[in-house]
C-alpha cells in the first residue's frame, strides 16, 4: 500500500473472533491463562512507566495489548486509557496487511497512521511479533504519546490543519528491528521529524522494550502449557467475553435509541453547533450503533478517523461493563455503521485528525453514556467535562543551547451527576480515565513555565438533582522563553456540558490570556499559534459535569455542605438551587439556611424557569454585556450562548442550545 493510499474505512465492525462456542481447556487452565495474559500486558505498562522518557507517557497517555495471530485482541491492560480502547488491533492487522509474508523473529514495526485504524499522529505504537514453533502465535504491542512529531506547531496540534499534510509525520507500518537487527537509520528518520529527537528515541526504545517483556512473559506460558494449550487459550478468553457479554444483552430491554451532540462550531463555515447523531438498537443479535446523519467533515483537526469512531464506540459501551475484559470478543457482539466516508466521525485521508479527541470523540461517549443511562438507570449519568490539551512551545531561555520546550498540559474536571450520587470532582477525562495529571514540578523544571493557580473550580458542577461533579481552575505565567506560541485543543465553549432528566449545564471552556489586565484577551476553545511573550499569564477552567434530575429537589442540607465545601457559591446556591444561605462566619465555615426565605425562592423559580427559556437571546445579550446579568444566568436560566470574551450573540447556536436543554432539562420539569 502506498503512502498516500489508504486503507477503506469499515462500514461496519463486525465479528472478528470466531463464533462464541464451549471451552475446550479446564475451568482451572483457562483461569490461570486468561488472568496471565491480562498480567503479561500489565506488565508492558508498568516497564514503559519506568523507563520512557517523555513527561507525557510517564503522565501515563499511554496503552498496551496482547493480540492473537490474526491481529485480534486478546487483552488489554487495567490501567489503558478509553481512547486506545478498540484502535490496538486495526494496527497489529495494518501490520500483517503491510508484511503478510515478511514478518520474522526479532521483527518490531512502528505505526501511528490514523487512516490505518490509528488514533493521531502523536499516538506512535511499536508491534512485535511473538514466535514459537516456527511461526506467528501472538502480537504485544505498545502505544504511547510522543510529545511532539513534527507538524507546524510545537507539540503537533495544529488547529488550523484541514488536512494532515500539516500535523507532523504519518508513519505508515514500517520495520524499526528487522530480525534482531536494530535498524538506526529508519529509527532517524522517525525521531528526526520531531522537535525533542533524544527524547522520542528514548521512547522508542522504551516502547520497544515494554513489548519485549510481553514477548518473554507469553513464551513463558508456552514453556509451561504448550504452545497448542496458549492459542488455544486467547481464543476461549475471546469467546469468554463475548458469550458473557451476550448473556447480559438477553436480560436487557430490547428496542431503539437516538439522541444527538454536537461540537461547537465548523470553521469553514457560519456559526452553528456541529451535529453527531447515534442511533442504537438493542435485540436479540447484539448491540448495533448509526451514526448516519452525522455532519460532514469539519474545517479544522477536529474530524475523527474510522479506528477512533470504533474506540468511542466500545468505550462508551464497556463503560456500562465494567466488570468484564476487554478483547475482540466484546467487539463481537457491538457492530457500528458510520457511514460514508467524508463525515466528522469518519473522515477519511487525506483530512486533518489530530483533535478527534476534543473533538467527536468524547460527544460519541458521552451521547452512548445517555443512551445506556436508559436502559440501565441504576448506572445513569450526565454529560462530562470535555479533554483538553493547552500547549506553549518555543526555545527556552534558561539553557545555553536554547532547546525546543513542550509545556503539553491537560487538566482534570467533573464528571455528571449520577442517579444516586453527586459527580465525581477533579477526574481524569472520560477519554482517558487513566490520565495522571502532571505535577507541576515536573512541568517547571523542564519547562520555562510558572504555575501559578491549580484548584477547584467553584459553581463549575452543574446543578441537579445530584450537582455534576466540580471542575478545575488553572493558572500559569510565561517565563524564561524565547519565539514562543500556544495552542489550545479543547470544544464546549458553546457546546457546553450538558445535564440530563432536569439537570442543568456546567460552564465554557476556554482560555484568556492576561487576564484582568488591559491586555486581556478571550482566546477561545480552540486555536494555536497565538504567540506570547515573557511575563504573560494565561488562565482556563475545565467544566464541571452536567447535573442529574431538578435542581430544586436537591435537599438545602446538601447544598448548604457545598458552600461550606466551596463546590457552591452562597449565589450560585440561590440562583440554581432556590436555596437561600446565611454567611454568618465564613472564616469559620458558618454558615446557615434560610428556611423561609428558600421556600419562596423555589417557588419563584418554578413559577418563571420555562419563560426564561423563551427570553428573547437579543436581549438577553445585552443583559449580559451591560454586566446586569452574569455568565451562568445566560447559559443556565435563558439557554443563550455567546462569544464569552466580546458578548456577540449566536442565533443558531442558542436555537440548538435551548432545543437540547428543552429536552434534556426543562421537560423533566415538574409544572
Amino acid at each position: 500500500m502506498s503512502d498516500t493510499a489508504t486503507a477503506a474505512a469499515p462500514a461496519t465492525a463486525t465479528s472478528t473472533p470466531a463464533p462464541a462456542r464451549q471451552t475446550a481447556l479446564d475451568p482451572v487452565t483457562f483461569e490461570v491463562l486468561k488472568n496471565a495474559f491480562a498480567t503479561s500486558v500489565d506488565l508492558m505498562s508498568e516497564q514503559i512507566l519506568r523507563t520512557c522518557y517523555s513527561f507525557v507517557i510517564y503522565s501515563r497517555d499511554f496503552s498496551s495489548a496482547l493480540c492473537d495471530a490474526n491481529g485480534n485482541t486478546v487483552m488489554q491492560g487495567s490501567g489503558d486509557i478509553a481512547v486506545h480502547v478498540g484502535t490496538l488491533h486495526f494496527q497489529a492487522k495494518a501490520v500483517i496487511e503491510e508484511f503478510p509474508d515478511d514478518i520474522h523473529p526479532g521483527d518490531v514495526f512502528a505505526i501511528n497512521d490514523p487512516y490505518r485504524g490509528g488514533t493521531h499522529f502523536n499516538d506512535v505504537s511499536f508491534v512485535r511479533p511473538i514466535f514459537s514453533e516456527g511461526r506467528i502465535i501472538a502480537f504485544a504491542q505498545n502505544k504511547g504519546h510522543w510529545a511532539d512529531i513534527g507538524g507546524k506547531v510545537p507539540g503537533s496540534f495544529d488547529v488550523s490543519a484541514a488536512e494532515h499534510f500539516g500535523e507532523g509525520l504519518r508513519i505508515t507500518p514500517i520495520r524499526v528491528w528487522s530480525r534482531g537487527k536494530f535498524l538506526h537509520d529508519v529509527a532517524q528518520l522517525l525521531v528526526a521529524n520531531t522537535r525533542a529527537p533524544e527524547q522520542a528515541l528514548g521512547d522508542l526504545h522504551a516502547q520497544s522494550e515494554a513489548t519485549a517483556v510481553c514477548e518473554r512473559e507469553v513464551l513463558r506460558l508456552v514453556d509451561r502449557y504448550g504452545t497448542s494449550t496458549v492459542e488455544m487459550a486467547m481464543q476461549e478468553t475471546q469467546d469468554y467475553v463475548e458469550r458473557t457479554v451476550r448473556r447480559r444483552l438477553a436480560d436487557l430491554p430490547k428496542g431503539r435509541w437516538e439522541t444527538v451532540d454536537y461540537m461547537d462550531v465548523d470553521p469553514g463555515k457560519s456559526e452553528g453547533l456541529v451535529p453527531i447523531k447515534i442511533v442504537m438498537t438493542l435485540d436479540g443479535e447484539g448491540i448495533h450503533y448509526n451514526l448516519e446523519g452525522s455532519a460532514e467533515v469539519v474545517d479544522t483537526f477536529l474530524n475523527s478517523g474510522y479506528g477512533t469512531t470504533f474506540s468511542a464506540i466500545y468505550a462508551g459501551t464497556k463503560t456500562f461493563f465494567p466488570d468484564v475484559p476487554l478483547n475482540s470478543g466484546f467487539y463481537a457482539a457491538v457492530t457500528a455503521d458510520i457511514g460514508p466516508e467524508g463525515t466528522v466521525v469518519n473522515a477519511g485521508w487525506p483530512y486533518a485528525v489530530t483533535g478527534f479527541c476534543s473533538g467527536p470523540y468524547e460527544k460519541l461517549m458521552n451521547g452512548i453514556f445517555e443512551i445506556w443511562s436508559q436502559i440501565m438507570p441504576e448506572r445513569a449519568m450526565a454529560c462530562a467535562f470535555n479533554l483538553e490539551y493547552l500547549l506553549v512551545g518555543g526555545r527556552d531561555a534558561r539553557n545555553e543551547e536554547n532547546p525546543y520546550f513542550m509545556w503539553y498540559d491537560w487538566m482534570a474536571g467533573g464528571w455528571g451527576g449520577r442517579s444516586s450520587k453527586d459527580g465525581s470532582n477533579a477526574t481524569a477525562p472520560v477519554f482517558g480515565v487513566g490520565l495522571a495529571v502532571q505535577a507541576c514540578e515536573g512541568q517547571e523544571r523542564l519547562t520555562p513555565v510558572l504555575t501559578t493557580m491549580h484548584q477547584i473550580g467553584t459553581d463549575s458542577g452543574g446543578p441537579g438533582r445530584f450537582r455534576g461533579g466540580c471542575g478545575v481552575e488553572k493558572g500559569g505565567t510565561l517565563t524564561d522563553a524565547d519565539a514562543s506560541v500556544m495552542s489550545y485543543c479543547c470544544d464546549r465553549a458553546r457546546s457546553i456540558t450538558w445535564g440530563i432528566e432536569g439537570g442543568l449545564p456546567s460552564i465554557p471552556h476556554g482560555v484568556w490570556l492576561n487576564r484582568d489586565t488591559a491586555d486581556e484577551r478571550f482566546l477561545g476553545s480552540i486555536f494555536s499559534s497565538v504567540p506570547v511573550q515573557p511575563g504573560d499569564t494565561f488562565y482556563r477552567p475545565s467544566a464541571g459535569g452536567g447535573g442529574f434530575g431538578d435542581p430544586l429537589d436537591r435537599t438545602p442540607e446538601e447544598v448548604l455542605e457545598d458552600v461550606i465545601d466551596e463546590y457552591v457559591s452562597v449565589e450560585r446556591a440561590a440562583e440554581d438551587y432556590g436555596v437561600v444561605v446565611l454567611a454568618v462566619d465564613p472564616e469559620l465555615d458558618q454558615y446557615e439556611i434560610d428556611r423561609e426565605a428558600t421556600a419562596s425562592k423555589r417557588a419563584w423559580i418554578r413559577a418563571n424557569r420555562a419563560s426564561w427559556l423563551q427570553a428573547d437571546p437579543a436581549v438577553v445579550a445585552e443583559q449580559y454585556r451591560a454586566g446586569e446579568i452574569g455568565l451562568l444566568d445566560v447559559i443556565r436560566r435563558h439557554g443563550v450562548i455567546l462569544d464569552w470574551g466580546t458578548g456577540e450573540l449566536f442565533e443558531e447556536t442558542t436555537q440548538q442550545h435551548r432545543e437540547q436543554m428543552s429536552r434534556r432539562s426543562a421537560a423533566h420539569w415538574a409544572a
